[in-house]
């Protein structure tokens, strides 16, 4: 057995590199996450190297790294960015631009007795993300398995512990991931697994360390992930010593407000106090159209009710510190590492935020846990189902629901180009609205593709989702029409957030979570945004179902629903005043992030 004592991972910005260091964690080898520019005396315990995917290109723009990492006796696994940098800096050659894939792929095994891919079956499922692509290997590596579009998916060094995928077996949906890291950490560098400690120890341990005999001031949602923070909080500080603050933002959704206070208080969550503040959020959005603009805003609108709070109180500001229930997903959208693209700067991830977490003066115990980890530590304190696996909502709630529109902006998004893509004999649109996307690592922002075809064709169409984004530049969702005119006649309009949109949001939205809990659908779903966009015809306004399964929301795939589930939705839907359109979401993630802003 080899004497050094953890992994370390070179983090070049991708989204999932955290999430490589948890898959490694579950297998009981610790890991450092470093940075590329680590110098090599800091790796004198490693016992290997695993070099993370990255929204930079190695062509146009690499990441400045220590070249002298390449070159330590020590095993090597590059995933995706790192698979293209290796394959350049060793002799090979890497092309841009030529194949984009976002999505699920057939990885075909070559290789039977090479001991990275050992207990694999000869076709698997492996998630990619990627636009650059290895198109020359370097002399001395071989294919060890391809894809139908990919011919070096998987490679290695024919007699150095040097390999690479492009894939990301971090990923939940690359099943076998779990298995190649496995081998990797076990096979090739050597390493036993050391007995895992308790998540929950280690967070109470955390929170004594920096709170000390201060207090903590909770902004508490409601959601999973500031419940069970306010819950290992009390348990670990004392109700007295931690003062749970939920606001109403006027953007929640049905009764949001009153049945968070209920349900906390049955699980035995009193110290939470309810303020309303929805006119501070209104004043403050009322012209924002830009949804960057809106999530910073209402970030700074939080911070500035719970200041005008604890004036009220009398609180001792050198007392108390500011909690969240900041999960990792939170950060690294917010691009919160040094070389990640920001794909959305999440609400509890502002400037100033940022910068007192730096201090030290934000307390945030969930910080690096994903939420099916939170999840599980809600499930050690006690607490009930029901609000455990309660569906994520975003902290600036339905405002980033509601997409708007500007003036400005109208002319430039009606003259986009007519559709040139084929899909069967149906008819397409690329509309003219803009979401957000993540694509290879990066932020996109980029246009739903529209399909009119029946309901009965959504398991065809999905399979082809992935194809058709990869296929086109200037998209990142595909739509079904479920119910409303000719695709051609609809057209965008100016819009902002208003009492009424939101309204007609908050009516949708309850409308489709009635529904799938009535139809047993709720608990199969990780999530289901219900989406307004000012696009249509006489009315002006459609919705969006975005029906999305994962298991800790860094990928996932779109849901399809029964049959019988979505015409009653559509039904009631359709009863809504302002609603042309209805469409359904069936884009996975990448290229569509789960939300639509």
């Amino acid at each position: 057995m080899a004497k050094q004592k953890y992994i370390a991972v070179i983090d070049f910005g991708s989204q999932y590199s955290h999430l490589i260091t948890r898959r490694l964690g579950e297998l009981g080898i610790k890991t450092k996450l470093l940075t590329p520019q680590v110098n090599k005396n800091r790796l004198a315990k490693a016992a290997g190297l695993i070099l993370s995917g990255g929204p930079q290109s190695v062509i146009k723009k690499p990441v400045p790294y220590n070249q002298q990492l390449l070159r330590l006796k020590l095993p090597i696994l590059g995933v995706c960015y790192g698979l293209q940098l290796m394959a350049r800096d060793f002799g090979g050659r890497v092309t841009g631009g030529k194949i984009r894939e976002y999505g699920p792929a057939n990885l075909k095994r070559h290789d039977q007795r090479n001991k990275l891919l050992t207990d694999w079956p000869k076709q698997s499922t492996v998630w990619m993300s990627h636009g650059d692509s290895v198109t020359k290997l370097p002399p001395g590596f071989i294919t060890l398995g391809s894809t139908d579009t990919l011919r070096y998916a998987a490679v290695a060094h024919r007699h150095k512990p040097i390999f690479g995928v492009q894939f990301h077996p971090e990923v939940h949906h690359t099943p076998y991931g779990s298995i190649l890291y496995q081998n990797f950490a076990f096979n090739i560098c050597g390493l036993k697994p050391q007995k895992l400690t308790s998540k929950l120890k280690a967070i109470e341990a955390g929170i004594r360390r920096q709170v000390g005999e201060k207090k903590v001031f909770l902004l508490v949602s409601g959601g999973v992930d500031s419940t069970v923070a306010l819950a290992v909080l009390n348990r670990t500080l004392g109700k007295r010593r931690v003062y749970g603050l939920h606001i109403d933002t006027g953007l929640l959704r049905e009764q949001e407000s009153r049945l968070v206070k209920r349900q906390l208080a049955a699980a035995g969550l009193t110290n939470l106090h309810v303020v309303g503040a929805a006119g501070a959020f209104w004043r403050r959005l009322r012209s924002i159209t830009e949804p960057e603009t809106k999530r910073q805003i209402i970030g700074a609108t939080f911070l500035q009710i719970k200041a005008q709070v604890a004036k009220k109180l009398r609180l001792n500001t050198k007392s108390w510190l500011l909690g969240q229930g900041t999960i990792y997903p939170d950060t690294i959208e917010s691009g919160g590492t040094k070389h990640a693209d920001k794909i959305k700067t999440h609400h509890n991830r502002i400037n100033v935020l940022a910068q007192l977490a730096a201090r030290g003066l934000l307390v945030e115990p969930l910080k690096n846990l994903y939420k099916d980890e939170v999840r599980l530590i809600g499930a050690e304190l006690g607490l009930p189902k029901e609000l455990l696996w309660a569906h994520p909502f975003p902290g600036p709630g339905l405002a980033v629901r509601a997409l708007c529109l500007d003036s400005s902006r109208l002319k430039q998004l009606n003259q986009i180009y007519v559709s040139k893509i084929t899909v069967s004999k149906y008819n397409t649109r690329i509309l003219p609205l803009l979401s957000v996307g993540v694509q290879g690592d990066e932020r996109s922002y980029r246009h739903p593709l529209a399909i009119e075809a029946p309901y009965s064709k959504a398991t065809s169409l999905h399979y082809q989702a992935a194809k058709l984004t990869n296929k086109d530049k200037n998209i990142n969702r595909i739509l079904l029409k479920l119910s409303g005119p000719n695709l051609n006649i609809g057209k965008i309009k100016v819009a902002t957030l208003t009492p009424q949109r939101i309204k007609i949001l908050r009516q949708a939205d309850n409308i489709v979570t009635q529904e799938l809990k009535q139809g047993n659908m709720y608990k199969n779903l990780w999530q289901c945004p219900t989406v307004l966009v000012p696009f249509g015809a006489k009315l002006g306004e459609s919705i969006v179902l975005r029906p999305f399964a994962s298991r800790e929301a860094m990928t996932g795939r779109a849901y399809l629903l029964p049959q019988t589930v979505v015409r009653r939705i559509v039904r009631r839907l359709q009863a809504l005043p302002a609603i042309d359109y209805i469409f359904y979401d069936l884009t996975d993630k990448p290229p569509g992030t789960v939300e639509w802003e």
